[in-house]
């Protein structure tokens, strides 16, 4: 069964960025990733080839781990994992980072901290609008399991008189603030950027729940803790993009990789299909949210929102001003959230039991799209993206849970159908279905 929390995900498995595939040039049948082994340079015939020819490929030879006693398995399985997680950690062109997806449930990139940079995982959040790493001082387990910042070692840190503590719907840090180079992508570098070196972390960022070190918000300043400007602001401010906006891309696990996060550009082969809305208010990425719709069927599941229009997905000024949900696009969720009132009813909708989001795997196939009116335009989840299959224990559950609030929340679900842009001069967000 999927676990979810909101913000912050739960569970665990170090992923890798890159499409892979098998040279199985002498026919061996039947091989998988756990029968693989690297051996270097040796005369093995089978390989594994990392990339998808875009950014150049490199080959690693393999052999099957019968043939190794157990000390070679444990330093060639090393090795193994140094090797992915440098390639993981090396930064695309074009100020693109290669994101870690970890079980669908969140997905981590590399910044560095100070001067020399000290490296740091974080998950990029749009759903927050701080920078925060583990401070060196802090014995929080949570801490001590992750890499922690030492300020005394970078030439370039600034100390600052304030204090700082974060809520999140799950997870609860507090710190000091600081002042630092902050390295992204690479080659994008932010002076004098405000982050919170942690004193404290919950056990919602221990180890092995939690992969990454710490997190990166890519909301706007007016929803930072501790008065500091967000990151995405800091860069507009210094004008160090080449355009004022990101793109993410989040792949589900089992496709052509895990994800990426642009600075300064995004995927000009989505030019034509991104619809654009605007963002509403100054603190996240947020938007109005106007109906739910099943199919071609006119009933509109968003409770309350019995008289918005459902007219091919637009709606006039006069029917956005009288619609009062509001919508989170948020890539530090691992569900969609929403009220749930309007969940149970999309849930009987489709034949889920509307407590435990259960439904038999044998109905995926007669399910129709569920489409969400979002800024007054449609976007839309096929059932086998709004549906989650274990194929482990045979499961099919909803990928939505019902909160209590109305701010619904476009998790990762909903994302890995979209790609994403956020342009940060003008507030508003291009999506566009994910290409195949």
């Amino acid at each position: 069964m999927k676990l979810a929390c909101v913000a912050l995900a739960a569970f665990a498995q170090t992923a890798f960025g890159a499409a892979i595939r098998l040279d199985d040039s002498d026919g061996t049948p039947g091989l998988e990733p756990d029968d693989w082994t690297i051996v270097g340079q040796q005369a093995a015939k089978n390989h594994i080839t990392f990339g998808d020819g875009s950014q150049g490929n490199f080959k690693i030879k393999l052999y099957l781990k019968d043939g190794l006693d157990p000390e070679s398995k444990r330093r060639q399985r090393a090795e193994r994992r140094r090797k992915m997680k440098s390639f993981a950690e090396k930064p695309l062109s074009n100020n693109t980072a290669i994101l870690t997806n970890v079980k669908d449930y969140y997905y981590y990139g590399y910044i560095g901290v100070g001067n020399p940079p000290q490296k740091f995982s974080v998950v990029f959040d749009t759903g927050s609008s701080n920078i925060w790493v583990p401070g060196e001082a802090c014995a929080s387990d949570a801490c001590t399991e992750h890499r922690r910042f030492d300020h005394a070692a970078s030439t370039t840190f600034q100390t600052g008189a304030q204090k700082i503590q974060i809520q999140y719907g799950t997870g609860f840090i507090a710190g000091d603030i600081g002042a630092d180079t902050v390295q992204v992508a690479g080659s994008l570098v932010l002076h004098n950027q405000s982050f919170a070196m942690t004193s404290l972390e919950d056990k919602t960022f221990e180890m092995p729940r939690s992969q990454f070190d710490g997190l990166f918000g890519l909301g706007f300043t007016g929803g930072a803790e501790g008065h500091v400007r967000s990151p995405v602001d800091t860069m507009l401010q210094q004008n160090i993009l080449g355009e004022p906006l990101f793109g993410i891309k989040l792949f589900r696990g089992s496709q052509r990789g895990n994800g990426e996060i642009t600075f300064g550009s995004y995927d000009h082969a989505y030019a034509k299909s991104l619809e654009w809305i605007d963002v509403y208010g100054d603190i996240f990425w947020a938007t109005t949210m106007e109906g739910i719709f099943y199919g071609d069927e006119p009933q509109n599941y968003l409770y309350g929102a019995d008289k918005v229009s459902a007219a091919s997905g637009a709606l006039s000024a006069e029917e956005k001003a009288r619609a009062s949900r509001k919508a989170l696009l948020d890539t530090g969720s691992s569900l969609i959230y929403g009220d749930p009132f309007s969940l149970a009813a999309m849930s009987t909708r489709i034949g889920a039991n509307p407590l435990s989001g259960e439904l038999p795997c044998s109905a995926l196939a007669s399910l129709k799209p569920f489409h969400f009116v979002l800024g007054g335009k449609r976007f839309s989840m096929a059932p086998e993206e709004y549906v989650f299959h274990d194929p482990a224990t045979g499961i099919c559950e909803v990928q939505w849970m019902p909160v209590s609030e109305y701010l619904w929340i476009m998790g990762i679900p909903f994302l890995q159908s979209h790609y994403s842009v956020y342009d940060i001069k003008d507030r508003r967000i291009g999506l566009a279905r994910m290409k195949q």
